[in-house]
């Protein structure tokens, strides 16, 4: 059986600043279990681009393999889109940008395809610190081969047929912050009000932007003894802070009590506010992200919000010299420096 959208629409839809309805950042139908974690993300990120009046067209979504990298097919379906091999969506995303960083890039990954055979992707990207949002949908299993724990699934959880994992797990967010991303974030698919604004500040940043969102399974891992299961989270989800994200050009309305708000400057000027549940927490200050997390895990809890922020450090475009001009703009003339001038390179390095 085939399902399609209505094509109608109300005419008088609310629009973005560049007069476009919501509609425009949507996608097919997803394909998805009913009730998938994923598909509260892409809502969200459909939710975010369209407040930021982002053009569809200049945005780029890359993905890998597995029921997160099938998500992207669900969102901005007039955006560009690139499904990569199991674990190499880094390395499309990181050509992508060096032919054209005129785009928005927005990488969607899974703990699978980010935590396991793409691990050593991951942490290079994220040391290059490339211009990006690369969102984690981390469910703790593998969904496309009946539920097998992944590497993110916590040691002592219990698979759906009662296995408990003896393994020690991998947080994409520690590692994140021991190799020095710029960005770092973990949030909760069920948790829109918290999701939608850290994917806006994420996509403004410049530099790499890392953003684990638990999404649980419902089909192989929302079951009693699951960590990664729609009670557990719940149950557990510590709030790190509120972020509340206010472009630069629009007035900053949101109502704070004085002493709970903490501003962060993001390179394109934007402002970055952060309420924060606890005032000794400082989302710019490494040591302490790190602390914060380590005495969340501790303590059984699951730290969201903005963890941490540097707005200092160069971004992959800055360090690697790359021109204002995308190479996919140049012509055959800027490209090809001549024979003359290419007999000279050559001899410099003999």
């Amino acid at each position: 059986m085939s399902y399609f959208k209505p094509q109608f629409r109300h005419p008088q839809l609310p629009t973005n600043e560049r007069g476009f309805t919501r509609t425009a950042y949507e996608g097919l139908i997803s394909t998805l279990c009913a009730g998938c974690g994923h598909d509260s993300i892409s809502a969200a990120i459909i939710q975010a681009c369209w407040e930021l009046s982002l053009e569809p067209h200049r945005i780029a979504k890359v993905s890998g393999i597995g029921c997160s990298s099938k998500s992207p097919t669900y969102f901005l379906n007039k955006s560009h889109g690139f499904n990569s091999v199991h674990g190499r969506m880094p390395s499309v995303a990181t050509g992508a940008f060096a032919g054209n960083h005129d785009l928005n890039y927005i990488g969607v990954s899974g703990d699978g395809d980010s935590a396991s055979i793409g691990m050593g992707q991951f942490a290079h990207v994220v040391r290059r610190n490339l211009n990006m949002l690369y969102m984690v949908e981390n469910n703790g299993c593998y969904g496309l081969t009946k539920g097998q724990d992944s590497a993110t699934a916590d040691e002592g959880s219990k698979s759906r047929t009662g296995q408990v994992n003896p393994f020690e797990n991998i947080d994409l967010v520690g590692v994140a912050l021991e190799i020095g991303a710029t960005f770092v974030a973990r949030s909760f698919s069920g948790d829109k009000q918290q999701l939608v604004p850290l994917i806006k500040a994420a996509i403004a940043h410049k530099g790499f932007a890392l953003i684990d969102v638990i999404s649980p399974c419902v089909t192989f891992n929302n079951h009693h003894g699951s960590t990664k299961s729609y009670d557990y989270t719940r149950e557990h989800v510590q709030s790190g802070n509120i972020v509340d994200f206010v472009p630069s050009r629009t007035e900053i309305t949101a109502n704070y009590e004085e002493g709970q708000t903490h501003s962060v400057q993001l390179h394109d000027g934007s402002m970055l506010n952060l309420a924060k549940t606890k005032p000794e927490h400082d989302p710019g200050n490494l040591r302490a992200a790190v602390n914060a997390l380590q005495a969340s895990r501790e303590e059984g809890e699951i730290l969201t919000g903005l963890i941490y922020i540097d707005t200092e450090e160069p971004d992959f475009k800055t360090m690697m010299k790359i021109g204002e001009k995308p190479l996919n703009s140049l012509s055959q003339d800027e490209l090809c420096p001549g024979g003359e001038r290419l007999e000279k390179i050559n001899a410099s390095l003999r």
